[in-house]
């Protein structure tokens, strides 16, 4: 064999048995190589196998093994595709709730005009005798102005002038009426004139009070005196010319001396009735900025803004008197809705406390919410009171029906103007009735109207009903043929918008499911 080593080149030398020599077939360093090169080969061909074998064995063990919770749901039926309800058999009532207040039958601001103390000093209040919330009775004194009661009797008339000895009319009468009540009777006064009784009466109150009343003419009885002076002036002329014309002699003097006795006759007939008129006007009175008259016992103070020192400006107080009563507006879609005699919860938001009661009145005409109104007779306590209406109903000033409710029992008296919620009965069955939810109803191309029942297999079976009174989102049904309904049934109100969205879903998910194992199987059959 030629050498083909490059001339010029050294050949290195070979030396027996080291791997890679070429050499002749069968020498021992060729078969170590070899065998070392096959077990590498098994070790790696085993090594896939088992990853193969391992892959397997995890996704047959995640198609078989499933948590418990997944168990559970794989064991429930499918969600319903409809919405259902159940029929109930029960009072079904039509209500209306709106806002109302609590008002009283009248409602009195006290604001006393008094004259001013010593000196012309401006009035100031020097006693507040009642708190806020307080019930009150007839002839309690409520407050001091400088010095001087304010006091509450009971009557419906407003007090708009002093009431003075030789006054007459029917504030006159309601002052007499008023202290008979309270044990002063008038004497022989006639109703309505304010007398020598009535001067009395008016004295024994103001004792009873612990003050002195107002003289009626301010003069340390000047008048009186100067009246009975003149009387007693014109008793002696009298007199002096009576003996006058006894003692005359002459004829002819006669005449003029019987003139002089008849002129001072006369003279002492004016100066008795001057004297009389004198004695009349004299005595206590009763001022307007002194007395308070509601209506109804025992009254309540409402709200006291007067402190002691402050002096004298606007209302110093607030009476309410009469039973509580609730007052609310309704709108016109409302109006036909409530009339009188309907049962009615008044709600207490703030404490939750409910009282029943009934629709006495609603108005025929609207008005504005802003306005004062009372639920009974509008009258004035007097003492500057600016009119006797109750406490109405503050709104917004829409237009509204008012209507009023009497309460079954007495209102705390703290409630007086306050909001609370009103709900009116409108409607309601006779009784028990089967009602289901309104949306449970529908009316069928052939006109009837239905209700669609569910039972336990998803099997649906339209009912044909004829239907009563609705409230609160239900209905009153009677179904045309008697036992095909009953309580407990279940009707269908609607589509399951959520079973809707699972079918969707799952709709899809199957179809990509499947478009997947398509596609695996083409990859298959293509490999």
């Amino acid at each position: 064999m030629a050498d083909d080593t490059p001339p010029g080149t050294a050949k290195a030398p070979e030396t027996p048995g080291t791997p890679g020599a070429s050499g002749a077939p069968g020498t021992p360093g060729g078969d170590a190589g070899g065998a070392r090169m096959s077990r590498r080969r098994v070790w790696v061909v085993a090594l896939v196998a088992g990853a193969v074998v391992l892959t397997g064995a995890g996704v047959a063990a995640t198609a078989l093994i499933r948590s418990p919770a997944q168990v559970a749901a794989d064991a429930e039926p499918p969600p319903q595709d409809v919405l259902i309800a159940r029929v109930e058999n029960r009072v079904l009532a039509e209500t209306v709730v709106l806002r109302g207040s609590v008002v009283a039958g009248q409602s009195v601001q006290v604001a006393p005009v008094a004259a001013g103390g010593e000196g012309g000093a401006a009035p100031v209040v020097t006693k507040v005798s009642v708190k806020s919330g307080e019930a009150v009775r007839a002839g309690k004194v409520l407050m001091e102005v400088s010095g001087r009661p304010v006091f509450v009797l009971p009557g419906s008339l407003p007090v708009y002038r002093d009431l003075k000895p030789g006054a007459t009319g029917d504030d006159v009468r309601q002052l007499q009426d008023a202290l008979a009540g309270l044990g002063h009777g008038r004497g022989g006064d006639a109703a309505g004139t304010f007398g020598p009784g009535t001067k009395s009466a008016v004295r024994a109150y103001y004792s009873a009070i612990g003050y002195d009343p107002r003289p009626a003419v301010d003069d340390d009885g000047a008048a009186v005196t100067g009246a009975q002076a003149s009387v007693t002036g014109a008793e002696r002329a009298v007199v002096d010319a009576r003996d006058a014309l006894a003692a005359n002699k002459d004829e002819a003097q006669d005449k003029p001396l019987k003139k002089a006795r008849d002129r001072a006759i006369e003279d002492l007939g004016t100066a008795r009735l001057a004297l009389a008129k004198a004695e009349a006007a004299a005595g206590p009175m009763v001022p307007a900025a002194e007395v308070v008259f509601v209506r109804a016992f025992p009254a309540r103070v409402a709200g006291v803004s007067a402190r002691p020192g402050s002096q004298v400006s606007g209302t110093a107080m607030t009476l309410s008197s009469g039973k509580l009563m609730a007052q609310g507006y309704l709108q016109d879609y409302q109006k036909g809705m409530v009339r009188s005699g309907q049962k009615v919860r008044i709600v207490d938001e703030s404490t939750g406390r409910e009282t029943a009661g009934r629709v006495v009145s609603v108005a025929n005409d609207p008005t504005r919410q802003d306005q004062q109104s009372a639920p009974q007779d509008s009258g004035s306590g007097g003492n500057g009171s600016g009119g006797g209406g109750g406490d109405g109903a503050q709104g917004n000033g829409a237009t509204g029906y008012l209507f009023t409710v009497d309460p079954s029992r007495e209102l705390p008296s703290g409630l007086a103007g306050q909001e609370v919620r009103l709900t009116i009965e409108a409607a309601s069955t006779d009784g028990k009735a089967l009602v289901v939810p309104i949306t449970a109803v529908s009316a069928g191309v052939d006109g009837k109207t239905v209700v669609t029942t569910v039972d336990g297999t998803g099997r649906q079976t339209r009912i044909e009903v004829r239907t009563g009174t609705t409230g609160d989102g239900y209905v009153e049904i009677v179904p045309r043929t008697a036992g095909v309904l009953k309580e407990g049934d279940k009707v269908v109100t609607g589509v399951n918008p959520g079973a809707a969205a699972a079918g969707s879903s799952g709709a899809a998910g199957s179809s990509g499911a499947a478009g997947s194992a398509g596609a695996a199987g083409n990859s298959k059959g293509s490999s």
